[in-house]
């Protein structure tokens, strides 16, 4: 990893959580940690780890994975820019939960935990974004739940994992229903309690019956109602 521009030069500034504060506090936040750059695979922290810092991701993606003790690995979500990595672990003063593991090249910013506990403590704007960071963590882990569970088939929790891909990377100026399929198919399989094989299966029966178009990792939902339907 190498250092990385801080946050009043980020090109990203304003558009995100803890990037919009005023600039006095803003200032003060861009000098409590160390900007770096993570190499795409790279771990920036293991489940069980001793939580000494938060992470602020600026750019990229991070796979964000369980492990049970039979050694099966759920992967729970992927974070994008503007979420902190291990804030409910440095706030609870408890190991990490999960492993983050870069998809892509990822810029960050690294927060020693004492560091950013004390700045909480004098900043009631910080700490009213940190708490939302918090209920984020816990829609986000509450429509995993609901994603795992509610489908009573493979193909709905497949579709239901695509419609929260599409509703996550939808902006302004991308085309409605289309988005990145940042994971293999196995690691598909492991966010929808299923087989690479089956995974397989249902996105070759989804592109057959013309409801989803995929090329290279580009994929275009063309039937989102049809995929609701599927996900219920």
């Amino acid at each position: 990893m190498e250092q990385n521009q801080g946050c009043l030069e980020c090109a990203s500034r304003g558009k995100h959580m803890f990037c919009s504060m005023e600039n006095s506090s803003l200032e003060k936040f861009d000098g409590l940690g160390t900007p770096v750059r993570f190499s795409s695979g790279a771990f920036i922290f293991r489940e069980g780890d001793n939580c000494a810092s938060v992470h602020i991701l600026c750019s990229g993606r991070v796979k964000l994975s369980a492990t049970s003790r039979e050694g099966r690995t759920l992967i729970l979500k992927i974070a994008r820019a503007g979420e902190m990595l291990g804030l409910s672990a440095a706030l609870a003063g408890q190991p990490f939960e999960v492993t983050a593991e870069t998809v892509e090249p990822c810029q960050l910013k690294t927060i020693r935990r004492q560091a950013l506990l004390d700045f909480l403590d004098r900043n009631p704007d910080a700490s009213m974004r940190a708490a939302r960071c918090i209920a984020q963590e816990y829609k986000a882990a509450f429509s995993e739940v609901r994603r795992l569970a509610l489908p009573a088939t493979a193909s709905g929790r497949v579709a239901n994992l695509l419609l929260d891909w599409s509703r996550e990377q939808s902006t302004d100026h991308s085309p409605n229903g289309r988005c990145m399929m940042p994971l293999t198919h196995e690691e598909i399989a492991s966010m929808t309690a299923t087989t690479r094989e089956t995974v397989t299966r249902v996105l070759g029966q989804l592109r057959r019956d013309q409801l989803i178009s995929i090329r290279g990792a580009s994929l275009t939902l063309l039937q989102p109602q049809a995929l609701e339907r599927l996900a219920v």
